[in-house]
């Protein structure tokens, strides 16, 4: 069916039915995301390097799915979103049965930037946030905060549990059912979202594209902002989640303990999508990834005092809750500035600088603890970055309102 035949979806059961399903794919997808992190610890041992070497995987696997965003929101907005779902089903299962039988740090490098991140999991974010947004006016802050908390459901479900396949089994026998699990489950639900969706009532007059102009700011300007603040939040964002894991080994605590404050800090995270979703529904996307990149910075500043036990889970609780809901914002921004035609290629752009900030974060945090022998900097630097996003995000909301206003 075309579009235009599908437009009496719109904020339909079926609609929440295809959210349900594009939250799943999410989940499981996610996990190309999250591995590597708990892998870390296991990689620095199998392959006898430093920490700094050892973050990069998942470099190289951020650097993939931020490239790999771009192109499969392409083939989404021009063939739909199933093709490029099932690909990221195949290539994440060939991906990590690949990665399994790496003998040397390159090849797992590889297996993981090329197959899991630019192939394989690239398809199952922006893209997937993208399709849904088409499907609901009404609800849309909320519906698209329910799919992008597939990836914190992910990074809440996945990391337990294979650290813990992991300690039973080996890091390489557990990367292999993983590329089963994805292949086996993935490609079924792909299949249920062939109904293209209805774009073409969403290039409403007062709904997209003239909220640019406004905004006395031209789609190049404000793409580019976005991208500088999705890498900067990022940047920020990716000190505790890429790093928890081993920080907590270095403390004596253990890396399944970190596995488990990692889970606690995007659990809570998926709680603070769903808010930032209701209240950008009630409020708007600007002000919303406002107060949640402030509520950000104050909560990186809460680890350089607290490395107790109970203070980590306490901490990145909080910073789960306050960071979890910026990613998936940029995407309604998106929406609202721009037309509904290009919305997979522009929301993936906005993400790929997010997924882009992660890497260069994750990977700076390792080198920096290699310089420095503890993390402390590492933290500092996440805050000077969250700050450079602090100060887009209110240079946005202030030219748009003060647009407004003068349009009266």
């Amino acid at each position: 069916m075309s579009g235009v035949d599908n437009v009496d979806l719109i904020d339909s059961p079926y609609a929440w039915r295809r959210l349900a399903v594009a939250l799943a794919l999410c989940t499981i997808g996610g996990i190309g995301f999250w591995s590597v992190v708990v892998a870390l610890p296991a990689i620095e041992a199998e392959f006898g390097v430093d920490r700094g070497s050892a973050s990069l995987p998942y470099f190289a696997t951020l650097s993939g799915f931020a490239a790999g965003g771009i192109l499969m929101g392409r083939l989404a907005d021009r063939y739909g979103i199933v093709l490029p779902v099932i690909l990221g089903a195949v290539m994440l299962g060939l991906g990590y049965i690949a990665a399994a039988q790496a003998t040397s740090l390159w090849q797992f490098m590889l297996a993981q930037g090329v197959l899991i991140g630019f192939l394989g999991a690239s398809a199952t974010f922006a893209p997937m946030v993208a399709d849904i947004s088409h499907w609901f006016v009404k609800r849309r802050g909320i519906a698209v905060a329910i799919v992008a908390s597939g990836n914190y459901l992910s990074g809440a479900l996945w990391p337990p549990a294979l650290q813990y396949t992991i300690d039973q089994v080996g890091w390489r026998d557990a990367h292999t059912a993983i590329g089963i699990i994805c292949i086996v489950t993935m490609i079924p639900l792909a299949l249920t979202l062939r109904r293209r969706p209805p774009i073409d009532h969403a290039d409403a007059p007062g709904t997209v594209g003239s909220q640019v102009k406004s905004a006395n700011m031209s789609p190049r300007t404000l793409q580019v902002l976005l991208i500088v603040a999705g890498v900067a939040c990022c940047v920020a964002m990716s000190m505790p989640q890429v790093h928890m894991v081993a920080y907590c080994g270095d403390l004596g605590y253990g890396a399944q303990r970190g596995a488990e404050i990692l889970s606690v800090m995007l659990g809570l995270g998926i709680a603070s999508r769903l808010i930032s979703g209701v209240l950008a529904d009630r409020i708007g996307a600007l002000p919303t990834i406002l107060v949640g990149s402030a509520l950000q910075g104050l909560a990186l500043l809460l680890y350089l005092p607290y490395d107790g036990l109970v203070s980590l889970y306490v901490v990145s609780g909080i910073f789960g809750l306050a960071q979890g809901g910026i990613v998936p914002t940029y995407a309604l921004i998106v929406r609202e500035f721009f037309p509904a035609r290009e919305a997979a290629t522009r929301v993936s752009l906005v993400f790929t600088a997010t997924i882009l900030g992660m890497a260069l974060g994750g990977w700076v945090s390792g080198e920096i603890f290699d310089l420095t022998g503890s993390y402390r900097a590492a933290f500092l630097n996440g805050t000077a970055w969250n700050l450079l996003n602090l100060m887009i995000c209110m240079l946005l909301l202030v030219r748009y309102r003060r647009a407004q206003a003068a349009m009266g």
